[in-house]
């Protein structure tokens, strides 16, 4: 997996509350395979009408904001069914970062698992940095793990996530990587615990 330490891009705007796993990466798609690009179709229902044409007013579809990759989200955002696809698509697309009030459980998780950092921070400082994007599109938006910092023009935040989270983002680990970390205590664990309990240990 990546590792995430430090990004410095673009930002597309998304103040959307409760956009769930379904409207990410609507089900039927969950039969493509990743290698096929589902990146393509994320928020395919919300980004194009019934006759597959973009929607103008969709940010995603907007020129200023298409090598976002940033996401300011709204509330609440991944909530629903536990689709490790959905964070496919929206990684896919090139997005590296969310940032949201809040995150629904098992999305966070799955998107640690893929290098996607989900950073929650309140309603009125992604307000601040959306309205700096909208005003000039081009502006960057510096987001940094090891300070939990995010920063733009002169607006600078603290973010919160889960520590555990932050460690396997910083190291670009995902979950057997993890447990590995713990090999010396877990060696020096099983050592103890022969000692301590001999009767435990089987005998050949």
């Amino acid at each position: 997996m990546e590792k995430f330490v430090q990004l410095t891009a673009k930002a597309c705007p998304l103040a959307l509350p409760n956009l769930n796993t379904d409207q990410i990466l609507p089900a039927r798609y969950l039969k493509w395979s990743r290698s096929k690009g589902l990146g393509a179709v994320l928020f395919q229902d919300l980004r194009r009408d019934a006759d597959g044409n973009e929607r103008p007013d969709f940010p995603l579809n907007q020129a200023a904001y298409r090598d976002a990759k940033i996401l300011l989200a709204g509330r609440n955002f991944g909530g629903g069914s536990s689709r490790e696809a959905a964070v496919y698509a929206i990684y896919d697309d090139g997005f590296r970062c969310i940032i949201a009030p809040s995150f629904g459980d098992i999305f966070a998780q799955n998107a640690v698992k893929n290098g996607l950092l989900t950073a929650v921070l309140p309603e009125d400082d992604i307000a601040k940095f959306a309205a700096l994007v909208v005003s000039d599109p081009e502006q960057q938006i510096m987001v940094d793990l090891k300070q939990q910092t995010i920063s733009c023009a002169e607006v600078s935040v603290t973010f919160t996530i889960d520590p555990v989270s932050r460690n396997q983002l910083l190291n670009g680990w995902d979950d057997v990587d993890l447990t590995e970390s713990y090999r010396a205590t877990i060696a020096s664990f099983k050592a103890l615990d022969r000692q301590r309990r001999r009767w435990a240990v089987p005998t050949r």
